[in-house]
């Protein structure tokens, strides 16, 4: 009988074996920031929607398991930054897992904010797991101004018809 190196590990995922191989073969030096140690959990990253609704600019992000205490939102520079973090639970030391492929570790999401949103008109709200922060009206439209070129003699080259 062939014992499968895969046994005890749970699902079969590729991406994970070969992360396993590469962690065997050079003791995880190229995959990891320094100081990180092997056996910590990974980073994670919080999915994000940003979707137009009524002239205002909507952010949606999926943190399960993050209590409100633990999230932050700041605004710097026209930057919107949501950063936070999510615990892990507490566990009984009998407790033995087949698979575990939830993550915990601290996150930061940032996004570029369209110029002219002013910062107190930024809202936030925490319901069933999603944070929803709402900017309004950094979504309306607006018109490029068409500049007037001039040319070396003085006339206007704007494309109007001259008449000929």
């Amino acid at each position: 009988m062939t014992l499968s190196p895969l046994r005890g590990r749970g699902f079969y995922d590729l991406q994970s074996e070969m992360n396993r191989m590469f962690d065997d073969m050079f003791g995880s030096l190229m995959r990891r920031p320094a100081g990180q140690q092997r056996g910590q959990a990974a980073e994670w990253a919080p999915s994000m929607d940003v979707l137009q609704k009524d002239g205002d600019l909507v952010v949606r992000a999926e943190l399960p398991g993050v209590k409100l205490d633990d999230v932050n939102i700041t605004v710097q520079d026209n930057l919107l930054t949501i950063s936070g973090e999510r615990k892990t639970e507490q566990e009984e030391e009998r407790a033995g897992y087949y698979v575990r492929e939830r993550r915990y570790g601290s996150f930061r999401r940032s996004m570029q904010l369209p110029e002219g949103v002013a910062e107190e008109n930024i809202r936030a709200r925490f319901v069933d797991g999603v944070l929803e922060v709402t900017l309004e009206g950094a979504a309306t439209v607006r018109e490029p101004r068409r500049i007037e070129i001039e040319g070396s003699d003085g006339e206007d080259s704007g494309g109007e018809d001259s008449g000929s």
